[in-house]
């Protein structure tokens, strides 16, 4: 499964510039006026795995045993990420205001919202609402989400003649959505049971949907994080204060509460004046301001986080060429989500494997490593076989055993 993220906000906040930094490539049509945006930019980027070289180097070597004598050197495939760059929401986009439900039925498309929020002063780069507000910013796009899906909830119609089960308790919940969104609150934030949000994921809600907020920063801000943090902490603090805003905090017995919001902070010019740079200039760079890593690695561990995600590693013989000479490893990182079983870790590989799947060997990535690679592992019975109900976890190493 690849991981997809909708970079959204307000007009001018950095979005693209961010999008174009992701990409480590300028596609992306950065410009000083709202709606430079017209259709959202799609691009994958591979996520950052120092494993995989690592696993690379091992099987080149001649693990597993079955792949001794191999003259090609492995292929490295990590897993992506796919990143949509979405035009700026406004007041009313709801109704149709700026570009409207265009862009609200992009944001559909994702499994979670970075929504960018604008810090930095720069009277050079025109604000939509003329003010810097980042309290203001962030109760206008989540007001506009609500909107939507209060929209979307409107169309459910209450059930006549033989309804079945399903859509006499679909339309249960709605009504109760409705009323808790009425109030402001998010989708995500209401109090449902498991059957209850299985049943209301047909209807692709917004504010459904994980946010990691993403604070666009300038780089004196950058500078001074202490203050910097205390300010976002504000802007947190600020929204939980006032109930009437959308920020999920209203105190009330039926709501729930999601933990601590999921966010980073960066500035998008300077992460794209990072890419000119080699590695080493890079981390150089990146420690004058106290990072030792760039936002595109920072956002991708915060979204796995906060969608729950893992993922497993595979490390063996990429083809079945008879000719020793043409034998070619691969080493490729796979994501799941935490709490998956092994045979549907392995359907994520081929849909066949999990049909036809007999068991699975796992070893730690650390042991795999120490022992350089399959045999070794096996010989020291560091090599755990297990069987359909096993609950795979990150950071391993697996070769699935499948009848077909």
């Amino acid at each position: 499964m690849n991981l997809s993220i909708g970079i959204a906000g307000m007009p001018n906040v950095g979005k693209s510039t961010l999008f174009n930094a992701l990409l480590k490539k300028t596609v992306a049509y950065a410009a000083n006026y709202p709606f430079a945006t017209i259709e959202p930019n799609v691009g994958v980027v591979e996520v950052p795995d120092d494993r995989l070289p690592v696993l690379a180097n091992i099987i080149a070597g001649g693990d597993p045993g079955s792949e001794s004598g191999m003259t090609q050197r492995p292929s490295i495939v990590p897993a992506a990420v796919e990143f949509y760059d979405i035009a700026g929401l406004v007041k009313g986009a709801s109704k149709g205001e700026g570009l409207g439900n265009k862009f609200l039925s992009h944001i559909r498309e994702v499994a979670a919202i970075a929504h960018v929020v604008r810090l930095f002063e720069d009277p050079g780069i025109i604000h939509v609402s003329n003010k810097v507000d980042p309290v203001s910013d962030i109760q206008t796009v989540e007001t506009e989400l609500i909107l939507a899906d209060m929209a979307t909830l409107s169309k459910q119609h209450e059930p006549k003649g033989k309804a079945s089960k399903e859509e006499i308790f679909l339309y249960e919940i709605v009504q109760k959505m409705e009323k808790k969104m009425d109030e402001g609150i998010m989708a995500r934030n209401v109090q449902l049971d498991d059957e209850e949000k299985a049943a209301v994921k047909q209807l692709n809600l917004l504010t459904m949907k994980p946010v990691i907020y993403v604070f666009n920063v300038s780089e004196n801000q950058l500078s001074n994080m202490n203050e910097t943090k205390k300010k976002i902490e504000e802007i947190f603090n600020q929204l939980d204060r006032h109930p009437e805003l959308v920020s999920g905090s209203k105190r009330d017995p039926d709501l729930h509460r999601d933990d601590d919001p999921s966010y980073i902070y960066l500035n998008a010019k300077l992460e794209n004046d990072v890419l000119a740079l080699s590695e080493e200039d890079q981390k150089a760079y990146l420690k004058e301001y106290g990072l030792e890593e760039t936002g595109l690695n920072r956002l991708i561990k915060t979204a796995y986080s906060t969608l729950g995600l893992i993922s497993f590693l595979t490390a063996g013989e990429k083809s079945s060429s008879a000719k020793a000479s043409e034998r070619r490893g691969e080493v490729r990182a796979w994501t799941i989500t935490k709490g998956t079983l092994a045979p549907q870790a392995a359907g994520v590989i081929h849909t066949d494997f999990e049909k036809h799947f007999i068991k699975a060997d796992i070893v730690p990535f650390k042991d795999f490593v120490e022992l350089d690679g399959w045999v070794k592992a096996r010989e020291l019975g560091k090599v755990q076989s297990v069987g359909k109900d096993y609950v795979m976890k990150d950071d391993e190493v697996v070769e699935f055993k499948v009848g077909v």
